[in-house]
């Protein structure tokens, strides 16, 4: 069993460790060893699980430890990566029993994903590093999108869409097919995306409209 730790103990990091149960009653993988969090006092308890520090405490780790970053924000998500120095560290992609993904002869997956339950991922698809895939999430058929994107439960991406790095999405938001979505780009709860958006926008509405930029 490889030690594993989160980094997030918030909502969201609850919900990767239920993740990471669902995948050890499959196949036994993984030793949950506790939280990392900078916002929270070290030896707080999670649900019976001790928080173990911070970054500081993570780069000082001396043995092989995999680590989960269970951040929503791609920027936070992204700076705590570039943070993180130790050489003992890894990342893995955790992939819920319950999520559908295409032959990844034909499909690739970055290092860092966090692809929760009932995802479905079709073909020649191209995910980066560090892309959460929250609950219920599509992502139809030569779609690419880059690290550090989030998308929370039920985004349907359709067939041949770009979405650069850093993009978050919110809740039941619909991208319609072959379109662009411009880097750092915040995507509202319910939005239908149905033409191309810019870089550094947040877009809301039906369909979605940069009302912002950032």
């Amino acid at each position: 069993m490889k030690k594993i730790a989160i980094f997030g103990a918030g909502g969201f990091g609850r919900e990767i460790e239920m993740l990471i149960e669902q995948i050890n009653l499959k196949e036994a993988q993984w030793e949950f060893i506790g939280y990392y969090d900078d916002g929270l006092d070290k030896g707080t308890l999670i649900n019976g699980k001790e928080v173990l520090g911070g970054i500081q405490e993570l780069n000082a780790v001396d043995y092989p430890l995999a680590v989960a970053l269970a951040i929503g924000n791609p920027s936070v998500k992204k700076k705590v990566h570039q943070s993180l120095s130790n050489a003992y560290l890894s990342f893995p992609t955790l992939i819920h029993p319950l999520a559908q993904i295409g032959n990844l002869k034909y499909n690739s997956i970055g290092i860092g994903c966090l692809i929760t339950a009932n995802n479905v991922i079709t073909v020649n698809t191209n995910i980066g590093d560090f892309v959460i895939l929250n609950l219920a999430c599509t992502v139809g058929h030569d779609s690419v999108i880059r690290a550090y994107c989030s998308f929370m439960p039920g985004v349907n991406i359709s067939g041949e869409v770009l979405i650069e790095e850093g993009v978050y999405v919110g809740t039941g938001a619909k991208i319609i097919n072959q379109l662009e979505i411009g880097k750092e780009t915040i995507i509202g709860a319910g939005a239908v995306v149905s033409k191309s958006l810019p870089e550094k926008c947040t877009a809301v509405g039906i369909p979605a409209k940069p009302i912002k930029f950032h």
